[in-house]
């Protein structure tokens, strides 16, 4: 099945950047963007894997294509020399930048189990700072390429991980304070004409997650019942496709926010590689599913929905309390 987004979406003549594009979310992202136009950088710590994405992309036949760049997010040096790369060969251009990086699933999944206090004190940085302080700096050499030409799109790959307690302490700390980094970039941000804003998948089956499905014979966070409809790796990246393709004004509304990537999708009339469109984390039957109430959430049509304030609001409540 072609994996180009349902529209007519253009994105020739952009210039993007996703770093942590050798699998998952920000591959899917990466291909859509470069299938509907764009000349897209890819980062990762393996060449070999990252040529593998050039050539599907090249062999689909999409309009733009992957730039493979070797980069290891966790040293300063090559994620400098990368923007000045980028901006050598595409004249100070940079349209989007997608912080994706991360270096912490398996260490996640070894010690999931732990208390933080019976995790190795080095557990902080292997979570946060290849996917919390590299975001910071990939955004700070961003920006200085956006303001000169009064616009572009920041994006940080973030989840309802930092509401409340979910994994760890550093995982979820770091998710809520990529969140907090969008809103604030985005006010700092706003007069130059950039947009910053952090994105929310939902549940999405990459290939790590399927593989953990396999091994656990679905038991535990990741169900086969949740898996099966969650988000493709490609909805994530159609959406992200779709929203670069917004007229400037349109993008420069949703800066500071936090964004689902089901809302992207309702609202450009996005579907995934099968035609279906896949629950939001929104949808009161999709929450009950996940808490077991499986004949319960039977009953409840997909179109009642928690406002997402609610959800924002409760966790305020709680705070306060």
């Amino acid at each position: 099945m072609h994996s180009k987004i349902t529209g007519d979406i253009d994105l020739r003549g952009k210039i993007c950047l996703v770093t942590g594009a050798s699998r998952g979310i920000g591959k899917g992202i990466a291909v859509q963007l470069a299938l509907n136009g764009a000349k897209c950088y890819i980062t990762g710590r393996k060449l070999e894997t990252l040529e593998k994405i050039k050539q599907e992309v090249s062999e689909k036949r999409g309009a733009g294509a992957c730039i493979p760049v070797q980069c290891d997010h966790s040293d300063d040096d090559q994620v400098s020399k990368l923007f000045e790369m980028i901006a050598k060969e595409n004249n100070a251009q940079l349209d989007l930048l997608v912080n994706n990086a991360y270096a912490a699933v398996q260490y996640i999944t070894d010690n999931i189990k732990k208390k933080f206090w019976e995790q190795p004190l080095d557990g902080w940085d292997t979570i946060n700072n290849v996917g919390l302080r590299n975001h910071y700096r990939c955004s700070v050499h961003a920006a200085k390429l956006m303001v000169e030409k009064r616009q572009g799109l920041i994006i940080n790959v973030s989840s309802p991980g930092g509401l409340r307690y979910f994994l760890s302490v550093p995982y979820g700390v770091g998710k809520a304070a990529k969140d907090r980094m969008a809103r604030d970039c985005a006010h700092e941000l706003e007069k130059y004409g950039v947009a910053y804003l952090s994105l929310w998948p939902g549940f999405v089956r990459t290939e790590y997650i399927e593989d953990m499905v396999n091994k656990t014979g679905g038991s535990g966070a990741f169900t086969k019942s949740v898996v099966e409809k969650g988000e493709t790796p490609t909805f994530v990246g159609r959406s992200v496709a779709a929203l670069l393709s917004e007229p400037h004004p349109q993008i420069m509304d949703k800066t500071g926010k936090i964004i689902l990537t089901c809302d992207i999708a309702r609202s450009h009339g996005i579907t995934d590689e099968h035609g279906e469109f896949p629950p939001s984390i929104l949808q009161i039957n999709w929450i009950l599913r996940g808490a077991g109430y499986k004949k319960l959430a039977s009953y409840i049509p997909d179109f009642i929905r928690l406002p997402f304030w609610l959800i924002t609001a409760g966790q305020a409540l709680r705070i306060t309390a």
